[in-house]
């Protein structure tokens, strides 16, 4: 929906066990200096308050469901959208203030853009043991990316890529960001920081260091569409 207050955003905060870290994105978002945005928070099967806590927040959407991983949270809150605009923020990280405002012009200024990106600052988390403080690389300061936390992306471009997978533990947004360039979709990296991302013990990444040949996996599938869209071409040609 649009309104005098420009396109409706829809933000989808997908988190497990979140306490500790879930005030400050809830906060981050809330403080957007575009307004015209709802925030909806997927509770991944949390057992340890995070529902309540989000609940607090008058301003939120929350809803619940069974664990079924980050993709499954996502695709639950894409479901439940709103808004033509859809943007994307894990638990443990913080959109900066202008965040939404800065690749909504984007988008102004190019009517055919179909995502915009912008650039990431990573932070340790001040909770962090000094021991696992000093096995983790250092934290990237500035950097122009494109991962799933630092987009802004219309809902109708978003569903010609699909649906986040739910079959990986990690590199969901890698696999989504693959079949999305696949799709054709447009994108820009906005040259400004749009996502605080922290490091912590919990991250993610930290704690499926076994998973991480399904980042293989997310590659291969690349690949294997890849050519099947060439031998595809081929047959078109040959006939």
């Amino acid at each position: 929906m649009s309104g005098e207050g420009g396109p409706f955003v829809s933000v989808v905060i997908n988190v497990y066990n979140g306490v500790p870290y879930l005030a400050e994105a809830i906060d981050s978002v809330l403080a957007q200096t575009y307004p015209n945005h709802e925030l909806i928070v997927v509770d991944d099967g949390s057992d340890d308050g995070t529902g309540d806590l989000a609940k607090n927040y008058g301003e939120v959407r929350y809803m619940r469901q069974e664990r079924g991983g980050i993709g499954a949270a996502r695709n639950r809150g894409v479901d439940a959208a709103q808004g033509e605009f859809l943007a994307f923020l894990d638990a443990d990280d913080r959109f900066v203030p202008d965040k939404l405002e800065r690749q909504l012009a984007a988008f102004a200024e190019d009517s055919e853009l179909d995502m915009a990106f912008g650039h990431m600052t990573e932070f340790l988390s001040p909770d962090l043991d000094p021991e696992i403080a000093a096995r983790i690389r250092p934290p990237v300061q500035d950097a122009p990316w494109r991962m799933t936390n630092l987009m802004l992306v219309k809902l109708d471009s978003f569903h010609r890529a699909g649906s986040f997978s739910t079959e990986f533990k990690v590199g969901v947004g890698v696999d989504w960001y693959a079949r999305a360039t696949e799709a054709g979709l447009k994108e820009l990296v906005v040259p400004a920081v749009v996502l605080e991302r922290r490091l912590h013990a919990a991250n993610n990444g930290i704690l499926q260091q076994a998973a991480r040949p399904q980042y293989l996996r997310v590659l291969k599938a690349h690949l294997d569409r890849q050519r099947a869209a060439a031998d595809d071409s081929a047959d078109e040609s040959a006939e």
